[in-house]
């Protein structure tokens, strides 16, 4: 258990460290991996998904700061994952915890992050960490768990001066799978009730898609193909599908625009009904003339307000991302559907005359509330109004 590791950490000498560009260095106890790491710095605020969250591609490249002071508590196990690994860099945590209690439990957070090789630390202010996000906006860092043998840190902050940060960093072609895929699971203790949805053949293009996700569209009956993100327009179309889903994931939208763009341009002109989450939504919205930014500290978190424009109602979502479509880009033909009640931002869009819609948060969830899971379901209505 953690308490094996970090027992009594206040009389101990550190083991860790969080590294700043700026000089500054915060000390505590480490945690999983005895490794270094180099990458962008976010707080998230859900008190449960800890799992699952470090599991969600979308974190590819940022070393996430859980504000929840338990994080642990329930242990880990096989289930809860949303892809095959952890995406994130690295963890911070506010507490050690000493024992992890969960009937679905299996194993304790300290030996699930060195299962994946990822380093962490414990220790750490995080209610500091978060106002200096908040106020100062997104801060390069590097984490190094170095264990009992303190190391130079003059190499790691040489390189931590030499990544560039997430603007301009094309990951979504990384983290996408390599080959072609079909998902056969739905929603968990969920059956799909005979004849209830037709089985419509679509295509997911994979920026590093949550498996909870796939679970909601086969939940609807669709025939779900999942094809690597730089797929051909010809590889998509063989396939025959009624509909596009365009997934969540990590990096700079704009660093797709020479890869991606142009397939998601010819898929909007055949006027296939397209659906997209975070990642996909930016990515949807550049092919329909907008314009994308990095947001100053980023929207991560299961509690996030926003407001649906065309029902005049409010939802809490889950979201995680630290760019935006700036909405003064939006095109005449484009409409605005939600906007966040934190900052006003954009939040979800659809083309006034072309079945194709998007949203900024997560729909899925998971973590998170189940306000959203209703656009999976108008997904499934434009596909069938456009079979």
């Amino acid at each position: 258990m953690q308490r094996d590791i970090i027992q009594n950490q206040q009389l101990r000498p550190p083991t860790a460290a969080l590294v700043f560009d700026d000089g500054e260095v915060l000390w505590g106890h480490g945690l999983g991996k005895l490794k270094s790491v180099v990458a962008e710095l976010c707080f998230n605020t859900s008190q449960t998904g800890y799992q699952e969250t470090l599991t969600d591609p979308s974190y590819a490249k940022q070393i996430i700061t859980f504000t929840f002071p338990h994080i642990g508590i329930v242990g880990t196990n096989d289930e809860d994952l949303e892809s095959n690994k952890i995406y994130a860099e690295g963890c911070i945590i506010n507490q050690a915890i000493e024992q992890y209690s969960n009937w679905r439990a299996q194993n304790n957070l300290d030996s699930f992050l060195k299962n994946h090789s990822i380093p962490g630390i414990i220790g750490v202010d995080t209610r500091y960490l978060t106002r200096k996000l908040s106020l100062e906006g997104a801060k390069k860092v590097a984490l190094i768990h170095f264990g009992e043998k303190k190391e130079s840190f003059d190499l790691l902050k040489q390189k931590l001066k030499n990544w560039g940060g997430l603007e301009n960093l094309d990951l979504a072609t990384k983290v996408s799978t390599k080959n072609e895929y079909n998902w056969k699971y739905g929603l968990w203790n969920k059956d799909i009730k005979e004849g209830s949805y037709v089985n419509f053949p679509i295509v997911c293009l994979d920026f590093g898609i949550k498996q909870n996700i796939l679970r909601n569209l086969k939940s609807l009956n669709f025939e779900t193909s999942i094809l690597p993100a730089t797929s051909s327009i010809k590889e998509i179309l063989i396939k025959k599908p009624k509909g596009i889903f365009l997934s969540n994931g990590p990096g700079d939208p704009d660093a797709t625009i020479k890869i991606i763009l142009p397939t998601i341009k010819k898929l909007i002109d055949l006027q296939i009904p397209i659906f997209g989450i975070c990642l996909g939504h930016q990515i949807l919205s550049l092919a329909l003339g907008a314009k994308t930014k990095k947001m100053y500290q980023g929207h991560r978190g299961a509690n996030q307000p926003v407001k649906n424009l065309i029902n005049n109602t409010v939802e809490i979502t889950s979201q995680n991302h630290g760019f935006e479509v700036d909405k003064k880009s939006l095109p005449n033909e484009v409409e605005e559907t939600h906007v966040s009640l934190f900052d006003g931002s954009n939040e979800g869009i659809k083309h006034k005359t072309l079945p194709v819609f998007s949203v900024q948060y997560h729909p899925e969830a998971s973590p998170g509330p189940h306000d959203s899971a209703y656009l999976f379901k108008e997904f499934y209505k434009l596909v069938k109004k456009h079979a």
